[in-house]
């Protein structure tokens, strides 16, 4: 086989690991055409989509089918690098097939780190959510608890049914341990609970994806992470009417509490800041960049508290100038560490995900209260908005800047 049919099918592998392990549409393709273009294949063409490759050139073309899977972004971040060295270092061809090689069958973390990652993340929101400290250890418990059944039990089904089971695991075990101790705060226990189950890398591509003008990808991806979060929020319902048939009624609830102790900023920096590192390890972000990726998500959680609580200007523009604030530090740390951006965006915008408005919405369903799920819903998709312009807008901003 020639150098050229080679470079091609090295570039084919390099774009489906990136592609299933969470890279954007414009990354796979930049990469794709570094590879193939360095190795001298001049009449390369490549398709990408959201779950699928095609690839022509001389004498050559390949189509393949990849699904949408969860987000490995250290292969992301070795990959990266690896098309780096083959243009700085020249590397033969049959050296990088080796490098891509080991890539693809890099082991995964350790369980115990993901359980930690788990727990961890979920305390962290459960406090910047206004959970008091109690609210926050047993929320560290059940997101420990979440996952194990995630990765054993759940994990194993179909996607929708995934989140539809994993929704009421999660929530079904905040109601029996406010049960046992009537001191904790339900509502605030579910919400820091199931920050666990956003799909966060889907939706972040996705909207990256649309600011790339890759329509069919983008769209692809947030109905992918719309379906996760409607299977969340059936589950989340389903366990309230389930112990309601038991109980004699819906649990009733008044909303979240804010705890005057986690409320403190410097209380909050510490856990935005350990809960989006956190989430970083769930998402394979490798050891050295997790704690990059919390400062990002600590970084934009500051601007949108200062924004909210000391000025007038509301949620929805705290919400967009926050996201944006995050867009600008991921591009920063990309640009330092020369890695993705993806790394450190997926991480910082966890924090302002409308996680709570999932629980909510789910609730007021549950207990035929169909204005407030009304309400809570818009609510949700109204910060969605202001985080799909911040990205956007921000994003196309520095694009244009650096073209400049």
């Amino acid at each position: 086989m020639s150098n050229k049919k080679e470079a091609l099918r090295l570039s084919a592998r390099v774009g489906r690991i990136l592609l299933e392990n969470g890279a954007e549409i414009s990354r796979v393709e930049e990469t794709m055409d570094t590879i193939a273009g360095h190795y001298g294949e001049k009449e390369k063409n490549f398709f990408v989509l959201s779950n699928g490759i095609f690839t022509t050139g001389e004498s050559f073309a390949n189509a393949e089918f990849i699904p949408i899977r969860g987000a490995r972004l250290d292969k992301v971040v070795e990959a990266n690098q690896l098309s780096r060295d083959i243009v700085s270092q020249n590397l033969p061809v049959e050296e990088a097939w080796e490098r891509i090689n080991k890539i693809d069958n890099m082991p995964t973390r350790p369980a115990w780190e993901e359980y930690l990652g788990a727990g961890v993340g979920c305390m962290g929101f459960c406090a910047i959510f206004g959970g008091s400290i109690i609210d926050c250890l047993f929320s560290l418990l059940c997101g420990i608890i979440l996952n194990f059944f995630v990765r054993n039990v759940t994990g194993r089904m179909n996607k929708i049914l995934n989140n539809i089971c994993a929704g009421f695991i999660g929530t079904m075990l905040c109601i029996l341990i406010k049960i046992l101790l009537p001191c904790v705060s339900l509502a605030n226990l579910v919400v820091g609970t199931m920050i666990l189950l956003i799909p966060g890398v889907p939706f972040v591509n996705g909207l990256r994806d649309t600011a790339n003008q890759d329509y069919l990808s983008g769209v692809t991806r947030l109905m992918d992470a719309l379906m996760a979060f409607l299977g969340i929020a059936i589950g989340v319902c389903f366990a309230f009417v389930v112990h309601g048939w038991f109980a004699g009624g819906i649990i009733h609830l008044n909303g979240t509490s804010t705890d005057p102790v986690t409320y403190m900023i410097p209380i909050q920096l510490f856990c935005s800041l350990a809960g989006s590192a956190a989430f970083a390890i769930l998402f394979g972000v490798p050891g050295k960049y997790c704690i990059s990726g919390g400062v990002t998500g600590m970084a934009g959680w500051l601007v949108y508290m200062v924004l909210v609580r000391y000025t007038p200007i509301g949620v929805f523009a705290g919400t967009f100038i926050a996201t944006a604030a995050v867009v600008v530090l991921a591009k920063y740390f990309s640009r330092k560490i020369k890695s993705p951006a993806i790394i450190f965006l997926i991480s910082g915008i966890f924090p302002l995900v409308p996680g709570a408005g999932i629980f909510w919405s789910a609730y007021y369903v549950a207990s035929e209260q169909f204005m407030s799920a009304l309400s809570s819903g818009l609510t949700a998709i109204q910060l969605s908005i202001a985080i799909v312009l911040g990205i956007i807008i921000a994003q196309n901003l520095l694009d244009s800047i650096k073209k400049h």
